[in-house]
């Protein structure tokens, strides 16, 4: 895995402080308070905390993925490494990228930017459609990703070739 700048991790910090003091906020100051402003939403809530779940999971499960690709390129450049050393030769090693293949990398090659909006989805559902912090988290994560992901699919097609990326689009299976 590759380090991590301080500055990087401590601007995270921040934005998930105050991204859960705003969401926090809104809900305890507009969020449902009366057993009247909570009659009926049940249903919406059960259903945002399943959609909510099927993100996570997806996420949790691809990042995985990005990982275990990660870890098995490092296994193999170590192995490239130890032979050019035994013949010696230099240690250095050109990193190795490989194109995930399991679950929604068969489709398309950010499948944990579009489950992270599934589960922002089911988070918003949970909240209610009228919470203004989710939604607008929702939004920031769509408008920031997506051209990430569209440059990204570029790099792969400039990386590996048209031929081994095919028709996998970059975000959403079929669309974009």
């Amino acid at each position: 895995m590759s380090p991590i700048h301080p500055v990087v991790w401590t601007l995270a910090f921040a934005f998930q402080i105050i991204n859960a003091t705003c969401i926090g906020g809104w809900l305890a100051g507009y969020g449902p308070t009366t057993s009247f402003d909570w009659a009926g939403r049940a249903v919406l809530i059960e259903v945002g905390m399943m959609i909510w779940a099927a993100g996570f999971l997806g996420n949790v499960y691809h990042d995985d993925e990005l990982r275990e690709v990660r870890r098995a390129a490092a296994r193999k450049q170590e192995r490239k490494s130890k032979e050019q050393e035994e013949k010696g030769g230099s240690k250095s090693v050109d990193k190795v990228y490989e194109v995930p293949q399991n679950g929604l990398f068969r489709f398309i090659l950010y499948p944990h930017y579009l489950c992270e909006w599934v589960e922002w989805g089911g988070f918003w559902l949970i909240g209610g459609l009228g919470c203004a912090p989710a939604r607008s988290f929702l939004i920031n994560e769509i408008t920031t990703m997506t051209p990430r992901a569209i440059s990204g699919r570029r790099w792969y097609i400039d990386r590996f070739g048209k031929e081994r990326i095919g028709s996998k689009k970059a975000i959403i299976p079929g669309i974009l």
